[in-house]
């Protein structure tokens, strides 16, 4: 899925540049991993994140927010025979249920203030991110 949105982005530099997020200027422009793993944190503590914490808070989330619904997509889906459909479909279930938690959150707008074109773009993200994880437990399961 990152691997698409680089080349959507221009492909320029190496991939490991534009993918580790270094440098966030203010909590405001900070990507929406950062942004929801602030509000989960100052929920649970009752503390603020420190922007200086905000790229690594990013990355963390990213990768820990694939990985667990990744996990979960094995563990429903175990070692039984699914269709070819099945990790298409994973993944826009999780692209569709971003655009109900993150604007509940306060960190994505509601889907319908976003155009179809962003829509279509992090869609189809998404039924990469969702054919990928089930590639990856058919591999696995050999």
């Amino acid at each position: 899925m990152d691997l698409l949105w680089w080349r959507r982005a221009g492909a320029e530099g190496r991939f490991l540049d534009w993918e580790i997020t270094r440098s966030v200027e203010s909590w405001d422009k900070a990507p929406a991993p950062a942004q929801a793993g602030r509000k989960l944190i100052r929920a649970v503590t009752g503390s603020d994140v420190p922007l200086e914490r905000a790229p690594a808070l990013t990355n963390v989330m990213h990768w820990a927010y694939g990985t667990a619904w990744s996990a979960a997509y094995a563990v429903l889906a175990g070692r039984r025979r699914r269709p070819l459909w099945a990790g298409p479909a994973f993944g826009a279930l999780v692209w569709g249920s971003d655009y109900v938690s993150l604007p509940l959150a306060g960190v994505y707008q509601p889907i319908w203030r976003y155009d179809v074109g962003t829509l279509w773009q992090d869609l189809s993200a998404h039924l990469v991110f969702g054919s990928g994880a089930d590639g990856a437990l058919r591999l696995l399961g050999r």
